[in-house]
């Protein structure tokens, strides 16, 4: 198989995707980077072109920087797929233009008012949409919906107690005052720890205040603190109202770090814009370091049909890994794999219109060619 795909962004995502893409070689692709800086752009090619044995054919197209897009349609035209690498304001502009030129489309975007924009783009088009489809949301929801799977069949029963899904991107070591480090880009960090967060509660959705559930856990002997924050559930709490009495998407963090939010936040005078507030304050006082670690747990409770109380759970701790010759972060690993490996069911299949976390294959997703390089096949964690 031949593919023609466009990278919208060539951070250090975009950059990901594409050398996996490349490196793994799992469908022939012409890869086309986008992006409104020409010195990203050279950096992206280089490091793909660089990074990996395989003879692959990269080119970049210079965005327009006053949001005027109009350069890329003729290069869409001839596309396949556009991945959105892009911040998640911007994602409703690349989804029409995906629609306009009849490209499949994916993004990695928390943002839940972009994305019920772009539900709306999607409505009645010829190719297929799937959005959130990096780590949190993405792969985590779909592991989640996978260990419903499993306790239906297992234990017959699809009225569960509980969905809990967590994931942290963190450092790998962290001290005092904050606990935390950038490990990935600034930009929605303070969003997350803002906006109100969709929950399951007694079986109805409802909309949480983020950072307000503060809770210790142990995964895989480590202690970490986890919270409310937003979007990371993608459409599950729709999907699930009504068969699940408590479902909820948390990030995890390094025990401290939110206490010293919650102490920022309350320094922040009224009137001022909170989410911009706090993200300065974020970015004065946070590193941003390279040794990163993502930590993953997900998990599914409730009874069998004996009246016996059962859960299901997985937990994963990924560490940065070689792709080809250049070392990716784990952030970027967890991220991309779940994004190319999304393009490749796309490419495979005759899906149209739009696709939720909920309606996506479980076991083709997790065991697919990307994800299961990554993560490891999901067999392997039974």
């Amino acid at each position: 198989m031949k593919a023609k795909i466009f990278i919208a962004g060539s951070g250090g995502i975009g950059q990901a995707v594409g050398l996996i893409i490349s490196e793994f070689n799992i469908f022939q692709a012409d890869i086309i980077f986008g992006d409104i800086s020409q010195h990203a752009i050279d950096d992206a090619i280089h490091f793909v072109k660089e990074g990996t044995a395989h003879n692959v054919h990269i080119s970049g197209l210079l965005m327009d920087k006053g949001g005027n897009y109009a350069n890329m349609e003729p290069v869409l035209d001839e596309c396949d797929v556009l991945l959105d690498c892009l911040p998640g304001s911007l994602a409703p502009k690349m989804a029409a233009l995906a629609k306009k030129c009849t490209c499949h489309y994916a993004n990695l975007t928390e943002y839940v008012s972009e994305t019920n924009q772009i539900k709306k783009i999607a409505d009645e088009a010829d190719t297929a949409f799937v959005l959130q489809t990096g780590l949190a949301p993405g792969f985590i929801n779909i592991l989640a919906c996978k260990l419903y799977e499993q306790f239906q069949e297992k234990y017959g029963n699809d009225m569960l107690e509980e969905m809990s899904m967590k994931v942290g991107a963190l450092p790998q070591n962290a001290g005092f005052p904050h606990f935390y480090a950038f490990t990935w880009s600034p930009i929605g960090v303070a969003t997350e720890y803002l906006k109100n967060a969709v929950i399951v509660d007694n079986y109805k959705q409802v909309e949480v205040a983020a950072l307000s559930d503060t809770e210790a856990l142990i995964i895989n002997g480590d202690t970490f603190e986890d919270n409310y924050t937003s979007g990371g559930a993608a459409n599950l709490p729709e999907a699930f109202s009504g068969k699940i009495k408590k479902l909820h998407y948390k990030t995890l963090r390094q025990p401290g770090h939110y206490q010293w939010v919650k102490r920022q936040l309350e320094t922040i005078p009224e009137g001022l814009d909170k989410i911009a507030t706090l993200e300065k304050i974020m970015l004065d006082n946070i590193p941003s370091l390279e040794n990163d670690m993502v930590v993953i747990y997900a998990s599914v409770e409730g009874f069998d049909k004996g009246g016996r109380r059962r859960k299901i759970e997985k937990a994963y701790k990924i560490l940065p890994v070689i792709v080809g010759n250049r070392p990716l972060r784990a952030i970027q690993t967890t991220t991309a794999a779940p994004m190319c490996e999304m393009a490749y069911m796309m490419l495979n299949k005759k899906w149209k219109g739009m696709l939720q976390q909920s309606e996506i294959p479980t076991s083709e997703f997790l065991n697919g060619p990307f994800v299961s390089r990554i993560y490891g096949s999901f067999e392997d964690y039974r």
